[in-house]
């Protein structure tokens, strides 16, 4: 017997969509303040999984510049129906306390791969949309309802109200369909019929380690709708023993054979509660039990780490070499910026060929202009490192390597300028918003030329090194601890992970410019599957 083994996406994705179109399989998930916008994965067997598509590639389509940290785009929903795709997203802007300040949109596409269209704008009332094409062709949007006022429980219920798609807009009644269990915070709602029955899948107990998944029906779209009693359909909770933490928020696929799969966040913790690789994306098999309810195939509600996998022919999927040389005239799609587009304005490949060119702008706390490109991290083992030419010639500037988690969270070797000693290196790390310098005193490089920069990581722990010329590498400050850069060690909720990347900037305002030669990454035990490009 085949066995999936999960996570299926490693690092940071979260709020798994799946579709299948086919004999193709695509998965959407969240991107926060990354840009670009969404990422979909596909996949023929439902075991090896490539990255095809990143939707919102425009500023028209996603303008993020000012959204807060873990705002951006939440719990993408992917369909399709007569050859169109069909991709619904939350743009939020600001979700610290009483208020949610949460766009949602829709664009479409006739290819995966785009060109997907301008947004048509749908409504603010809550978060995590999904769109539901009926038997009868009409179009219905779900989303969770905030409700901001005293007294009243925030997460205020699943509403359904009818899109007129001709119109390009939503119309009718708003209607409260579902108001979820006892495990509260009821969110990330999609709509399924099968046998005459409305299956409305949703998630609770917030995203954290009571994450849960639950089920309800109906015959009626509108409802009421019934909940199953043996909910949850799938969570962690109460059991940290389990590999798959904090399971939860997915959505359920049949392929053409007939069997069903239910694809779901999770997190893997390190010391039993950091997951610095973000929330990633699992897959479980489903069983229907004969008066119509889904099941874990395997039983229970407990996320299991091997699945057995669907009765389809396995396919393969290319990797990407351990090194980009940056010598094409694109970015490759693993690549991501904060909240606005790699713009040639201050990220090129033209103007130094056979590197990245980055312009420095604004410092790595900034949420509108910073000049940085970086990848997730896949896995608990990795190295990643970069050689670059940059001629600081003021302390206001700055080029290299950084582990990012955000703007509250990150560690950086840089190479940098001192009045005294001239080009140096100084590896800072801001922890809970904290800035601290960890070289007294900075290094002083010596030659002339380029610095090579490497991190290496081994699960709660990182330590970054330096070579010029032929030198052999050079460790450079402390072993650091890993586990700050984590959804789960901030004082309030986040939904991330943990990026690695390069960075420059220039206080001064004198965009003074750091070419990168390559970037090579190496993760243990998952492949580099990163094939599309974003530029």
């Amino acid at each position: 017997m085949t066995q999936i083994q999960n996570p299926i996406l490693t690092g940071f994705h979260a709020d798994p969509s799946i579709l299948r179109v086919g004999e193709d399989y695509y998965i959407a998930t969240s991107t926060f303040e990354w840009f670009p916008g969404v990422r979909i994965h596909h996949s023929r067997d439902l075991k090896h999984w490539e990255f095809v598509s990143s939707p919102l590639t425009r500023t028209s389509q996603l303008d993020m510049r000012g959204n807060m940290n873990s705002g951006g785009v939440w719990a993408p929903a992917l369909s399709w129906h007569d050859g169109t795709f069909y991709l619904i997203y939350t743009d939020v802007k600001q979700w610290h306390g009483a208020y949610k300040d949460a766009h949602n949109y829709l664009v479409t596409a006739d290819s995966i791969e785009g060109p997907w269209s301008e947004p048509v704008y749908l409504n603010s009332s809550g978060f995590d949309p999904s769109l539901f094409h009926d038997d009868d062709g009409r179009k219905w949007l779900v989303n969770m309802i905030w409700d901001y006022r005293e007294g009243k429980h925030p997460f205020a219920g699943i509403v359904l109200q009818e899109f007129d798609e001709a119109a390009g807009e939503l119309t009718g009644p708003v209607r409260t369909i579902y108001e979820g269990t006892d495990l509260k915070l009821t969110e990330g709602p999609h709509l399924y019929k099968k046998d005459g029955w409305y299956y409305l899948i949703v998630a609770e107990g917030g995203t954290r380690y009571e994450h849960a998944e639950s089920v309800a029906r109906s015959r009626s779209l509108e409802g009421p709708y019934e909940t199953d009693p043996d909910y949850p359909l799938i969570t962690s909770r109460g059991d940290d023993t389990l590999v798959l933490q904090k399971a939860g928020h997915g959505s359920l696929v049949e392929t053409q054979n007939g069997e069903w799969y239910f694809v779901h966040l999770c997190g893997r913790p390190l010391n039993g509660t950091y997951c610095t690789l973000g929330r990633e994306t699992a897959i479980q098999k489903i069983t229907w039990t004969e008066d119509g309810w889904p099941r874990l195939a395997h039983g229970g509600n407990r996320p299991a780490e091997f699945v057995e996998a669907p009765d389809l022919p396995e396919s393969t999927i290319n990797e990407l070499p351990v090194r980009d040389a940056f010598d094409g005239t694109e970015l490759h799609g693993n690549w991501n910026s904060l909240r606005v587009p790699m713009e040639e304005s201050w990220c090129t490949l033209k103007e130094a060929p056979g590197h990245l060119r980055l312009y420095g702008r604004e410092s790595l706390s900034s949420v509108h202009k910073q000049s940085l490109v970086a990848r997730r991290q896949t896995a608990f083992v990795c190295t990643a490192a970069t050689k670059l030419s940059f001629d600081p010639d003021t302390y206001q500037q700055k080029a290299g390597l950084v582990v990012y988690y955000d703007t509250e969270d990150h560690v950086y070797l840089h190479v940098t300028y001192h009045e005294s000693k001239g080009r140096v290196l100084q590896l800072i790390r801001t922890k809970n918003g904290q800035y601290e310098e960890l070289l007294h005193p900075a290094k002083r490089i010596i030659q002339e030329g380029p610095v090579e920069l490497k991190v290496s990581i081994s699960y709660d722990r990182m330590q970054f090194s330096y070579r010029t010329g032929d030198e052999s590498w050079q460790l450079i400050g402390p072993e650091l601890d890993t586990t700050h850069m984590s959804d789960d060690s901030a004082a309030d909720v986040r939904f991330t992970g943990t990026f690695i990347g390069m960075a420059c900037q220039d206080y001064s305002g004198k965009k003074r410019p750091a070419d990168f030669d390559h970037f090579d990454y190496k993760a243990e035990g998952v492949p580099n599957t990163e094939q599309a490009v974003t530029k």
